[in-house]
C-alpha cells in the first residue's frame, strides 16, 4: 500500500480545519497508508528581515528533511501546477517505485531552497491559500487521485 507523507509546518488550530482533515484521513484510509506531520514553525519577530525569515526556513528545513520519503514534492507557488489526472499519474508512479510520497507544505514564508531541490515543486494555483486551507485542498486531491486511479467516479 502506498505511504502518503503529508509534512506540514505549522497547526491546525480551528477545529473545523481538523474536522475536513479527519475527514479525508477517514476516506484516505483505505486507499493509502497516510502519516501526517505537524512540525513547529520557526519563532519570528513581528516584521522579519529576509536574512531572518532565511534563518527560519532552514531551522524548519532541519526539521523536515529527516522525514522525506520516496518522491518529493514541496508544495509552493513556484511549482509546476498539475491537473487531478497528472496528480493521479505522480501518485501512480510513487505506487510502483518507491512505495513512498512525500507532500511538504512549509510555513506562512514557504519552503527553504533545500526543500524545494528535494524533489519536483508543486503548485495548487497562481492564488494564494492560508495554510490550513491548502492542508485540506491537499488531503482531498491525494483522496481524488486515487480515486481516479481506481477509476471510481469521484473525479467527475
Amino acid at each position: 500500500m502506498l505511504l502518503v507523507k503529508l509534512i506540514c509546518v505549522g497547526r491546525l488550530k480551528e477545529a473545523y480545519w481538523r474536522a475536513a482533515v479527519e475527514e479525508y484521513e477517514k476516506r484516505l484510509s483505505s486507499l493509502c497508508r497516510l502519516e501526517l506531520m505537524e512540525l513547529p514553525e520557526a519563532r519570528l519577530p513581528q516584521s522579519p528581515s529576509p536574512g531572518e525569515i532565511g534563518a527560519a526556513l532552514e531551522k524548519e528545513a532541519e526539521a523536515i528533511l529527516p522525514r522525506l520519503a520516496g518522491r518529493v514534492f514541496p508544495m509552493c507557488i513556484e511549482g509546476k501546477q498539475v491537473s487531478s489526472q497528472e496528480l493521479a499519474k505522480l501518485l501512480g508512479d510513487a505506487m510502483t517505485s518507491p512505495g513512498a510520497v512525500s507532500f511538504v507544505i512549509g510555513s506562512s514564508y514557504g519552503l527553504s531552497p533545500q526543500i524545494k531541490a528535494q524533489g519536483k515543486p508543486v503548485s495548487m494555483s497562481p492564488m494564494t491559500f492560508p495554510h490550513q486551507l491548502a492542508r485540506v485542498m491537499l488531503c482531498e486531491q491525494v483522496y481524488r487521485g486515487l480515486q481516479i486511479l481506481r477509476g471510481a467516479p469521484y473525479h467527475k
